[in-house]
């Protein structure tokens, strides 16, 4: 079973919404959660956050939090999920920020790294930053696959 129809099946056995804050994926996750059929039953909104100011604007990121950990940051992701949360229906939430190449990455921040953060209306708030190989598009692939990956684990902690 595709990992989308799993975060479908788990947010509809809790009658939970789920709602999407993505940067680097640039709707890839709600894409695939849209793709599969009822999704509206479980699914509420999706922020496409690229810019900080549409970080800030739509999510309510700090600019301080930006300064000083930056865009790609587990900070900077646990602001935008928690502001996705709060600006939308939303019972949980993932938020996504990396560099998915081939520019920009640093010695500190490779291409390959994205930062994840899932939170619920529950005060549950997980993080995590991965380093993921290849070129521009597996990146984001994986990196939408660990966002729905991580939405199924933080609902099995509930």
């Amino acid at each position: 079973m595709a990992l989308a129809q799993q975060v479908g099946l788990a947010l509809a056995q809790r009658n939970w919404v789920a709602v999407t804050a993505e940067s680097c994926t640039g709707g890839g996750v709600s894409t695939a959660i849209t793709d599969i059929a009822g999704s509206s039953a479980w699914f509420d909104r999706a922020f496409v956050t690229y810019s900080n100011e549409a970080k800030q604007e739509m999510l309510g990121v700090r600019a301080e939090t930006l300064t000083e950990f930056g865009a790609v940051s587990e900070a900077v992701v646990a602001e935008m999920a928690l502001g996705a949360l709060a600006q939308s229906r939303g019972d949980i939430s993932v938020a996504i920020s990396g560099i998915a190449g081939p520019g920009g990455g640093s010695e500190e921040k490779p291409v390959g790294t994205v930062c994840f953060g899932w939170a619920d209306h529950t005060g549950k708030l997980k993080v995590e930053t991965c380093l993921f190989a290849g070129d521009r598009q597996e990146v984001r692939q994986q990196a939408v696959e660990k966002a729905l990956s991580g939405l199924i684990a933080l609902m099995a902690q509930s």
